[in-house]
């Protein structure tokens, strides 16, 4: 049996505890969190040991893995100590708070052969995964541009119930850290590496309520030509459906859930997502658990996770550039 432990158990702790009780070979020892009413709750749910202190809790239970779902600005420290005891990670996004965090946690994986994964599901996505493999084909031609739009709705209510949202300090950005990330992720995966970001940010409507931004712009000039926009805002009366278009030679691919490769001869073909999300926290999607199971799939082969942290930082180093020409004096804590 391989070990299991959580540290955090806020909201999103709930996609990771389904993913491990699914897995007949994973054991989940133990749970953590700084919040008395969150720890009890938890403990109770799950009929572990419950700890206040992750180092504590390493110490006591030798976890094989850790799932660290805590706020943002508490990701790189406790991955890292993980990472040092020979525990691997995996990580909800985004991979720290800060590029200069981020690079810690790197090198922190780096040294201690520790396997590291960051929670990028949406790249497990079925629709997602067609689309991949075929611009990978290159039965498509060259890509020649894309575009993505995130047009979400957050109120002062969202952020009153977890303050740590709206701060710098403890969420290390707004829409494009918490929400957007995803998507830029598809973007810059999807299309290839990115050599120049342009954009800005800015607090348009919740400016009485949090300090970080709730709309952004980006341009993306990736390695081989084709450029890439984003435009996301947290200020749309409704969540959206989230879009990423790819634009090619031989055909449009349109993801809107589905994926739609509408060829340039007319032909139109649909693949379907056939693992589907229901409830309040639907826009979450249903890969999480085919991540979680693919980075535990590679334990004790010596080979590093596919989205580990080098390749989650250069989604992390776009959103920090667009940040550091709107927000040059925010506090990083870094």
């Amino acid at each position: 049996m391989t070990r299991a432990a959580v540290i955090g158990c806020g909201d999103i702790s709930a996609l990771h505890f389904a993913a491990i009780e699914a897995m007949p070979d994973v054991e989940l020892v133990a749970v953590c969190d700084t919040d008395p009413g969150r720890l009890e709750a938890a403990t109770a749910a799950h009929g572990v040991a419950g700890f206040d202190d992750h180092q504590r809790m390493i110490e006591a239970e030798h976890p094989d893995v850790v799932h660290v779902t805590t706020p943002h600005a508490e990701h790189a420290a406790i991955a890292i100590d993980a990472l040092r005891a020979g525990v691997d990670v995996l990580l909800e996004k985004p991979l720290a708070h800060s590029r200069g965090a981020g690079a810690r946690v790197v090198d922190a994986a780096a040294e201690s052969g520790a396997r590291l994964g960051v929670c990028f599901q949406n790249r497990y996505n079925t629709p997602v995964v067609a689309a991949k493999q075929l611009l990978e084909s290159g039965a498509l031609g060259p890509v020649l541009g894309a575009n993505a739009t995130v047009m979400w709705h957050r109120d002062a209510a969202y952020y009153a119930d977890r303050p740590w949202r709206g701060r710098w300090r403890s969420a290390g950005g707004g829409l494009l850290m918490n929400q957007a990330i995803h998507t830029v992720d598809l973007l810059q995966w999807l299309v290839g590496d990115v050599e120049r970001v342009r954009g800005g940010a800015a607090t348009r409507v919740l400016g009485e309520v949090i300090e970080v931004e709730d709309t952004a712009d980006i341009v993306l000039d990736h390695v081989g030509g084709a450029q890439s926009t984003f435009f996301g805002t947290l200020n749309n009366p409704v969540n959206a459906p989230v879009t990423v278009d790819v634009v090619t030679e031989g055909a449009v691919l349109s993801l809107r859930g589905a994926l739609t490769v509408t060829y340039t001869d007319g032909r139109v073909e649909t693949v379907e997502e056939d693992a589907s999300a229901s409830g309040p926290r639907a826009y979450w999607g249903a890969s999480h658990e085919r991540l979680i199971r693919d980075f535990y799939g590679g334990i004790g082969s010596g080979e590093p996770f596919w989205i580990d942290g080098r390749e989650a930082q250069k989604t992390l180093d776009i959103i920090q550039t667009v940040y550091d020409a709107s927000f040059p004096a925010r506090p990083t804590n870094d």
